[in-house]
């Protein structure tokens, strides 16, 4: 979790109300700055969500990928390359290579 935590939700913003004074803002232009950021938050927090969920996810598939026996460190690729030409050889016979 973040060190910096959310102090506004967009309910919060919603329902905040401001006391009219006789020189103060235009209530209608708040309103629509209001809802504005009411916007930005919910889509904000829509894309925390997701990126938390793909978060988890990647976090599920290293935990799977880890738990694969991996192929020792002096494996080579002309290693690899002489296991499947093996294989082949074992599979298709040796007419392949006649």
């Amino acid at each position: 979790m973040s060190a910096h935590q959310v102090k506004l939700t967009p309910k919060d913003i919603l329902e905040k109300e401001f006391k009219v004074s006789i020189r103060g803002y235009n209530q209608d232009e708040v309103d629509q700055f209001l809802d504005l950021i009411i916007k930005d938050y919910e889509a904000f927090q829509q894309e925390i969500d997701e990126l938390r969920q793909e978060n988890a996810r990647l976090k599920r598939q290293v935990e799977e990928l880890q738990k694969r026996p991996a192929m020792s460190a002096g494996t080579t690729n002309y290693d690899i390359l002489q296991r499947l030409s093996n294989l082949e050889k074992h599979v298709f016979g040796r007419k392949l290579y006649e």
